[in-house]
């Protein structure tokens, strides 16, 4: 995720990269779209192209640390059952019941509940972040390891990706819709599920933000012009996708 409560002011080179940043933004765009809404054997393929392009740049991380041959392995164990993890969520919301450890009964969402339900959320998180930072600034969350966050953008985000929630529960639209119509509780659920959101995007921001720190580099890799690499864009999505399934392989083993 972007540093959302960057400072005004930004260099001169930001603003020159501006069409880099656009094009790449629009090129990533059309190709993510597609592959969510043609979904089956696209969207696993897609899955896996940037699951496979985060762990090389989780080892790329990992090989700058410095760490032992025996901590490299672990972190590059903890690598493929982090990313994996959240690869597996991704393909289950989508294709359903082929993959391990949604209910063989799910056969997937359609490509604009997957869209609204859960991509929505996250994405509302940096938005919201990023206009609450710059608009309230105030202490820093993190300096040490991510300087430009604060709590003001953290509580920004947690109240975008909270009222998204509350628009999908009073639309009635959304995976957790089964029924018409909905109560009080069902709605302060919505809000809550939108504060736990935030808080995962961006504890899963901070890891990626603590591991480049501490290999000495600014991206996790170069991949997308003018963006950094793909662990830089998916670092929040991949915290909340692995906690989808955290949450879907405990209900499996428990029941």
């Amino acid at each position: 995720m972007a540093d959302a409560e960057t400072p005004m002011g930004a260099p001169a080179k930001a603003v020159s990269d501006l069409p880099v940043r656009f094009g790449s933004a629009i090129v990533m765009l059309v190709i993510s779209a597609g592959a969510l809404w043609l979904g089956g054997w696209v969207w696993t393929g897609f899955v896996l192209v940037l699951a496979l392009g985060v762990l090389w740049e989780w080892n790329r991380l990992v090989g700058r640390f410095g760490a032992s041959w025996l901590a490299e392995a672990m972190w590059f164990f903890g690598g493929v059952v982090y990313i994996g993890g959240a690869a597996l969520a991704m393909l289950a919301i989508r294709n359903g019941r082929k993959i391990f450890p949604i209910d063989p009964e799910i056969t997937g969402y359609g490509p604009l509940v997957v869209l609204i339900g859960y991509i929505l959320p996250i994405v509302a998180v940096d938005v919201g972040a990023y206009f609450a930072g710059r608009a309230i600034g105030g202490p820093k969350i993190a300096p040490k390891i991510s300087p430009s966050k604060t709590w003001a953008g953290l509580g920004g985000g947690a109240l975008a990706a909270g009222l998204v929630g509350l628009a999908i529960e009073l639309a009635d639209f959304g995976p957790a819709s089964a029924s018409p119509g909905y109560d009080t509780a069902s709605l302060a659920l919505a809000l809550v599920a939108g504060g736990l959101i935030a808080v995962i995007a961006q504890a899963g921001d901070f890891f990626e933000s603590w591991m480049k720190r501490r290999a000495g580099v600014k991206d996790s890799s170069n991949l997308i012009p003018g963006h950094g690499g793909l662990f830089d864009r998916l670092d929040g999505f991949l915290a909340v996708f692995f906690m989808l399934f955290v949450i879907a392989l405990g209900q499996r083993l428990l029941g």
